[in-house]
């Protein structure tokens, strides 16, 4: 990917200094062409390079320009391999391996031994073919379409992809939709029988608003509820120690907020008896209906 090579040229110029254009082709596995390219951009991003001829020569960067501190700092490019090593764990392509490898990654930059960032799961192999589909339709501006399944049913979708987003430790497609006529996202997990069309979109403008990911979700719904000390691992998990309250009889007093009842229902039902709601009153009759739904299942 190009930002990626340009990290890696700027590391490259900061390392050796000079360096040819046919020596930077081979590097990063691209045409002497690309690279000139790459060099006008890292100029006009600020930076000066400069190109001479004859024996010894290259390019370099201008006498006098310190990078050190204008652009990265050692620091700096560790946090940069700790993100792109984070994208290897989803990726078949392993860009922070590549470029670590083709700038020569070893210390300062090494970051394994620290810190680990595995954006993967029990689902990896399908993930990861969907973030690279994904990837390759925003970049060939062509709509997908796919099969969604959400709470009220399951539908078939079409969409103007924008980008993907890591979120709620989740994966999630954030584009525009074209039967609601509005930008959405969409979790991966639910989104199957993905395919590429031949349906061509021009990027549109994303309103600030809904670059904020989740702003529309409000936790008005308070709910008050006593959980069994067994679970408090998974309330300091969710919130934090400082969330509830412990009791005299050792149980757990918490209050907390929720987008919807329906939302809340699923919440405590995931505790099974280790928990008991105590108000809102419709929350409580919510609760009761949900356990002798289950129950009748059970007859």
């Amino acid at each position: 990917m190009k930002l990626y090579r340009l990290i890696g040229i700027i590391t490259t110029l900061q390392q050796k200094k000079t360096v040819t254009a046919p020596y930077l082709a081979e590097k990063f596995e691209v045409s002497r062409r690309t690279i000139s390219r790459d060099i006008e951009d890292i100029c006009k991003a600020g930076i000066p390079l400069i190109t001479t001829q004859g024996s010894g020569g290259g390019i370099s960067i201008m006498e006098g320009f310190s990078l050190d501190t204008t652009v990265f700092t050692r620091q700096e490019l560790t946090a940069i391999f700790t993100g792109l090593k984070s994208l290897d764990s989803v990726s078949r392509s392993a860009p922070g391996e590549s470029l670590a490898r083709k700038i020569g990654g070893g210390p300062p930059f090494k970051t394994e031994g620290h810190m680990t960032i595995d954006l993967a799961s029990f689902y990896k192999d399908d993930l990861t073919d969907k973030l690279e589909q994904i990837k390759s339709a925003i970049q060939a501006c062509r709509c997908i379409a796919f099969h969604y399944y959400y709470e009220k049913g399951e539908d078939d979708k079409l969409i103007e992809p924008c980008q993907t987003v890591f979120k709620w430790s989740d994966w999630y497609v954030f584009g525009f939709c074209r039967q609601r006529q509005d930008f959405r996202m969409y979790k991966l997990r639910r989104l199957w029988n993905l395919q590429i069309t031949d349906q061509v979109f021009s990027p549109r403008e994303i309103p600030e608003e809904k670059k904020r990911f989740g702003s529309h979700m409000t936790d008005d719904y308070m709910v008050a509820a006593v959980y069994d000390p067994s679970v408090k691992y998974r309330l300091v998990e969710e919130y934090g120690p400082a969330w509830f309250t412990e009791q005299e009889d050792g149980k757990l007093y918490a209050e907390r907020g929720f987008t919807t009842i329906e939302q809340a229902v699923d919440w405590f039902l995931g505790f099974g008896s280790k928990v008991k709601v105590l108000e809102p009153p419709e929350m409580v009759e919510r609760m009761k209906s949900a356990l002798d739904a289950a129950r009748n299942l059970y007859p």
